[in-house]
């Protein structure tokens, strides 16, 4: 039921969401992460990054991340950061990825607070993915799979 009232929720806050602005072609991305580092996107340039907005209630976030972190591991050029879109505890967010790690670093993200430079997602696990030069070379709704993220990179290029 906790599951159903969150989508709804989420579903709620889209539909009455102010229209944005255009996200710019080259977003900024300044966190700090679950363990205290900061994370920059533009220290990012030259490298692929996806910049992952998921939440520890969502099942197809949860599935996909492994795919995230398995391509991440497996390809040099790719970077990743997951965006926790939750308002769950900090202590729940990192107990969620203690029992699910990946290989990229997580940042929390409120639902008051989405970063300036990016749509606010309108569906999780909503994704983006960031060319070497820093454009966003694609966006996708719904959950990716590594194969996904390798056809969209060599469409890119």
């Amino acid at each position: 039921m906790k599951l159903i009232v969150r989508c709804a929720l989420v579903l709620a806050m889209a539909l009455a969401a102010p229209v944005q602005a255009a996200m710019p072609a080259t977003p900024a991305l300044k966190v700090t992460t679950l363990d205290g580092k900061p994370y920059d996107l533009a220290a990012q340039r030259g490298h692929w990054v996806i910049v992952n907005f998921w939440a520890t209630w969502c099942v197809p976030c949860i599935k996909e991340m492994p795919d995230i972190s398995h391509f991440v591991s497996t390809h040099k050029n790719v970077s990743a950061i997951g965006l926790a879109y939750d308002d769950s505890a900090l202590a729940d967010i990192k107990a969620f990825v203690a029992k699910h790690p990946v290989s990229y670093p997580i940042a929390q993200m409120g639902l008051d607070n989405p970063p300036k430079d990016f749509d606010e997602p309108r569906g999780l696990p909503t994704t983006y993915l960031i060319a070497p030069d820093g454009t966003v070379a694609k966006r996708f709704v719904g959950p990716i799979t590594g194969d996904v993220l390798a056809a969209a990179i060599a469409d890119a290029k």
